[in-house]
């Protein structure tokens, strides 16, 4: 949930019919945008328990719980739009925004990544990889608490991430039939590992850069 309609992230989705008709409807209802704030939580907790799960299960019902996992990945993303919307779209800005505008997203970036990796035996790998993705976030609010604003550039920003494990999700289904078994979940933990790695020094030499720039 945003207050400030000059620094947002950036995301197409915001202006499409759908998002904007869903996010009328909730914002005509009683729920609060720091209520779907703390939703994605909840789905990030779903979705890092079923990775944790489908990583130590070599049955078909594997393939159920990935498909789920990557469903509640994609719900989380939804809280993160709709939150946004409903607090200035809908007018329902309130003053705690700003923590619950951040806080949810951290705490579920560590919990699907920590989930994905306890699950299929890296644990480091997973924590790794989102304490990378941890220090992104840090240094855009750093940009922004300096006067310089929030930068949202990639390679590996939010929706980035939640792509990655979306897809590396849905693609481990099939490893049954490679003969493989968390190969594509170890996979997507590097490359959101690498690419968080990547994102963190560039939006820190973009922001070192604007900081030397006289204004």
């Amino acid at each position: 949930m945003m207050t400030d309609t000059e620094d947002r992230r950036p995301l197409n989705s915001r202006n499409s019919w759908w998002a904007k008709a869903i996010a009328q409807k909730i914002a005509a209802r009683s729920v609060t945008p720091n209520q779907i704030s703390q939703a994605s939580i909840a789905a990030a907790f779903i979705a890092g328990l079923l990775f944790f799960v489908a990583g130590r299960d070599a049955s078909y019902s594997r393939m159920v719980l990935l498909a789920l996992a990557a469903f509640f990945c994609q719900v989380r993303l939804l809280c993160n739009l709709f939150d946004g919307m409903v607090a200035v779209e809908g007018g329902k800005a309130e003053a705690d925004g700003p923590f619950w505008n951040e806080f949810p997203d951290r705490a579920a970036d560590m919990l699907i990544f920590a989930g994905i990796g306890l699950g299929i035996g890296h644990p480091g790998l997973g924590w790794a990889a989102a304490a990378f993705a941890v220090l992104t976030a840090y240094v855009r609010e750093l940009g922004r608490a300096t006067g310089h604003g929030s930068d949202f550039s990639g390679p590996m920003a939010k929706q980035h991430r939640m792509a990655v494990v979306t897809v590396a999700a849905v693609v481990s289904i099939g490893e049954p039939y490679w003969d493989l078994h968390n190969h594509v979940l170890w996979l997507g933990l590097w490359i959101v590992l690498l690419g968080a790695a990547a994102t963190a020094v560039r939006r820190s030499l973009r922001l070192i850069r604007s900081m030397k720039t006289p204004l």
